[in-house]
């Protein structure tokens, strides 16, 4: 995530983001990126009770073993086969997963070094269909499994001689969960019919008796003479008996069951698709298909409430170790919920855009990020937190782009329904809708520098709409394109618009000339994106053929072109007919976007990949690949050759498509996948870039969601004008000595954050003045920037605050001659500043009500009050906060 925390200047404090979002605990919130990945979707993740290892598993079986404390890898593991669950046992020793119809135990890993760190022990054959759930006993002796069969069996982590493994029915459907009471052999069983079996066992769990040595050694041996001739040691069997004899349960722990309970009313079909447990309160939470969950007390199935949180289904839900709040997830809507059952309140409510992203844009201080998806939703996200905190449903159809004006107040969307709307930050309303007076769909969206004059292209009239931001009216409709208009861009500096449409030509409007068409640049195919570099003295232009060109927009000079093309390099869709080449002479760039410095500048389109360009030389820097998840389509080159028969394509076989002739072939163009096509993939693809105001990050909207890319300069040794006589003695020898100045200068050059922090932390605050005022120039600029991601970690605020007032009151002028350059570093100064103005704001706020609260409430004390004669109750009641209100007075006044 971007180190840049927030900023901006707030001259009224709005309403906290965090009440809109994320309940009364938002404040706390923070959400993080892992930084590894699956070659597939995660399907089950397991994770370790001390929490410090989690088990992740994709469709394919693939696992990773990951460090949650060091957030790596630590081993690559490959099951063969589709995982349906995974869970570790309470003592963190073993872990169980369930494939096909067998329940694998395997050693945990644990805390030395070791070359494998997966070793299967046992292996539980029983169940006849796929298994779905699994569940431990608290001491980790025992584990249940329930079964697609609508059969739970009962296995033993050891040998137990009075534990025999037989299945436990009673259910009509897929058993969906299983869990133990505690410290207990007793077992609730839950089906997909939404039925409840209680289930309950004659023996306590002490009451378990071990395996006597010589026939547990004798079933050792019979197992070691089988894996003499393996290669790897496959672990125990251990085959459960579906029907054990008379003879065999003898003696043996027995379950009984003791009740059934029905979730649905008699007539109602509401499939029960999660649920889970908690031991401690005996608290039952069940998710079902209609988006309904249901809080029960177990064992007497008492009701304690049912609540609607979802159109879709529930997908999974989890309880935390207190038993207060329940997490629900939602994967139709992409809905993360944390609710707080006793309060009956919201800790937390995410929800990602239905369809896929379209647009973004970044606030001017680069605090906030406002996307806009095909579900017709703008959606406002904080970049410190990454948690959306507001979201605006207005628009009737899908939004095609947006932005936000100059002062960072207002975020503008146009959509394909024929309006514009401006959305307030203060108030969080629709307060301006702007509309043709002939409907039109809107394709793209500009507005101007002092954010007054406000311009969208229309896809179907080829007309270009400018409006007044202040009253709303329409002034000017500018028609000469005879195409589509695909994309507008105003000029940083000047009110002058540039507008780029399909009928291969970009022209360039001149507001201050009663908006004539002041050029017009003529290309050989269609273009796609314009866009101007932030000092305004060049044009950026994407065409179809995969050209950018570089134009200077006043001599109507070309400047450059990049052949981008080739590095694009396409995927090849599993349903498609021509290779990867073929496809790519067909592709292009579909988003632009400058470097805060304007010296780069990042383009994407239909690829995984994102390529970011040196504007001066011409020159591919870097590409970044956003993904690497193959269950999304068009991420391999080449096709799985496994994939393939003599028919064909696995992928256009349908599996249940009935006896309908031929396959469904998708028509050009055709950007998103037919959802009723039942093997549906959706496209690897960059709809939008836009790099951050402070030049720390950038972000990009695509299929896989909103990404952020930050700079990492923490691992980087990149020193500045180095010598022979910079080290790290010679400079703490310098600050011994009292030359601060020198030492700063020498800290700079060898370029070591933790060195820099050592030195200017050095410094006394009466002699900030002095340092400041002898700096070089040239290393005004480097304190700044050290002092903006300072202020993100550092806790002397104070300190840092004298330190960047005295830099820019007595650098101030000077700085303002290079204002262009320096523009990124003082946005992220005043971002890190901003974020702590609306910490301690808050704080100070709630100080002051309370203060007032209190001085009020002492004031009234002995105050008469024209009132009945009191009861003794209340006279006792009263003498009680009389002593109270002395004690308060006696420690403010002692304060």
């Amino acid at each position: 995530m971007p180190p840049g925390l927030p900023a901006g200047h707030w001259p009224s404090s709005p309403p906290a983001p965090t009440q809109t979002a994320c309940g009364r605990h938002g404040g706390s919130n923070k959400c993080e990126t892992f930084p590894l990945a699956t070659r597939l979707n995660i399907v089950c993740v397991g994770l370790s009770p001390d929490g410090s290892l989690a088990i992740l598993i994709d469709e394919e079986g693939a696992a990773l073993l990951v460090s949650l404390i060091g957030k790596c890898v630590i081993h690559h593991f490959y099951f063969h086969k589709p995982v349906h669950s995974v869970s570790f046992s309470p003592d963190g020793k073993k872990f169980v997963i369930t494939k096909d119809n067998v329940a694998l135990m395997y050693h945990a890993p644990g805390k030395k070094r070791e070359f494998n760190a997966f070793v299967l022990d046992k292996t539980y054959y029983g169940p006849y269909d796929e298994t779905t759930c699994i569940d431990w006993t608290d001491d980790s002796k025992c584990f249940a499994v329930g079964s697609k069969d609508m059969s739970t069996w009962v296995f033993g982590a050891e040998r137990w001689a009075n534990l025999i493994y037989y299945s436990l029915g009673g259910h009509k459907d897929v058993i969906v969960a299983c869990f133990f009471e505690e410290n207990s052999l007793d077992l609730y069983t839950i089906s997909q019919d939404a039925a409840l079996c209680v289930w309950q066992c004659d023996t306590e769990l002490d009451g378990l008796k071990s395996m006597p040595p010589k026939k547990a050694a004798r079933e050792k041996d019979a197992a070691g003479d089988d894996e003499e001739f393996l290669e790897e040691p496959k672990g125990e069997e251990i085959h459960g008996k579906a029907n054990p004899s008379e003879q065999e349960t003898r003696e043996k722990v027995k379950y009984s069951r003791v009740a059934k309970y029905f979730f649905n009313k008699e007539g109602d079909f509401n499939n029960l698709t999660c649920a889970a447990y908690h031991k401690k309160t005996h608290l039952l939470v069940t998710g079902f298909a209609s988006g309904i969950f249901h809080l029960h007390e177990l064992p007497d199935f008492n009701l304690i409430h049912s609540l609607s949180i979802s159109d879709q289904r529930i997908a999974s839900v989890s309880i935390n170790c207190t038993g207060d709040w329940i997490a629900f997830g939602c994967s139709g809507l992409g809905q993360l919920l944390v609710w707080e059952w006793q309060s009956e309140s919201y800790v937390l409510k995410q929800q990602g855009h239905f369809n896929s992203m379209v647009s973004l844009a970044y606030s001017p201080d680069g605090q906030y990020i406002a996307t806009g998806g095909e579900d017709g939703k703008v959606k406002v996200w904080n970049t410190s937190s990454s948690f959306c905190f507001v979201t605006f449903t207005e628009h009737a159809s899908g939004v095609t782009a947006v932005t936000f004006t100059s002062n960072g107040y207002v975020i503008l969307s146009a959509s394909l329904d024929g309006t514009v709307r401006a959305f307030d930050l203060h108030r969080y309303r629709n307060f301006r809708t702007f509309t043709s007076p002939r409907p039109s769909q809107f394709s793209c969206l500009a507005v101007d520098s002092s954010g007054e004059i406000v311009s969208a292209g229309s896809q179907d009239s080829f007309e270009i709409f400018i409006w007044s931001m202040q009253s709303g009216r329409l002034l000017d409709v500018l028609s000469g394109h005879e195409g589509p208009i695909s994309s507008l861009s105003f000029n940083p500096m000047k009110c002058v618009l540039a507008s780029a449409s399909w009928d291969k030509t970009v022209k360039i409007w001149d507001m201050l000339e009663s908006w004539r068409t002041k050029e017009t640049f003529i290309f050989n195919s269609d273009v796609l994106v314009v866009a101007f570099r932030p000092d305004g003295k060049e044009l950026a232009v994407a065409a179809l053929n995969g050209q950018i060109t570089f134009w200077d927009h006043e001599s109507a000079v070309q400047t450059g072109s990049i052949e981008g093309r080739h590095d694009l390099q396409m995927g090849r869709k599993e349903l498609d007919k021509i290779t990867a080449k073929q496809s790519a002479k067909g592709k292009s760039f579909t988003t632009l976007c400058y470097s805060a410095d304007g010296q780069s500048i990042l383009a994407g389109g239909l690829s995984k990949f994102v390529c970011i360009y040196n504007v001066k030389e011409q020159i591919l820097m870097k590409k970044f690949e956003i993904s690497c998840n193959f269950s999304l389509d068009a991420m391999e080159e080449y096709l799985d050759r496994r994939k393939m028969t003599e028919f064909g394509s696995m992928a256009l076989i349908d599996g249940g498509a009935g006896d309908e002739d031929g396959v469904a072939i998708p028509l050009p163009g055709v950007k998103r996948g037919d959802m009723s096509y039942r093997h549906f993939k959706p496209e690897i693809r960059v709809t939008c870039l836009r790099f951050s105001p402070t030049g720390r990050s950038w972000a990009a909207t695509t299929t896989e969601g909103l990404l952020i890319y930050s700079l990492d300069s923490g691992l980087i040794f990149d020193p500045f004008e180095l010598d022979i006589d910079v080290t790290p003695s010679n400079i703490r020898k310098t600050l011994h000595q009292k030359e601060y100045t020198k030492a700063i200068v020498m800290a700079f050059k060898l370029n070591e954050k933790k060195l820099i922090q050592e030195v200017i932390e050095a410094v006394p605050s009466d002699e900030v003045d002095v340092v400041c005022s002898s700096l070089p120039d040239l290393y005004v600029e480097k304190v700044l920037e050290f002092l903006a991601s300072a202020f993100e970690i550092s806790c002397h605020l104070e300190f840092y605050l004298i330190w960047a007032h005295k830099l820019l009151m007595l650098h101030g002028q000077k700085l303002k001659t290079r204002s262009v350059k320096l523009l990124p570093v003082i946005q992220f100064l005043q971002k890190s500043i901003q974020r702590h103005f609306e910490d301690v704001s808050k704080l100070c706020e709630w100080n002051i009500y309370n203060i007032k609260y209190a001085l009020a409430i002492s004031q009234q004390r002995g105050m008469k009050r024209l009132a009945e004669e009191p009861s003794e109750d209340e006279e006792n009641l009263d003498s009680d906060s009389d002593y109270l209100m002395q004690e308060v007075h006696k420690d403010n006044s002692s304060s």
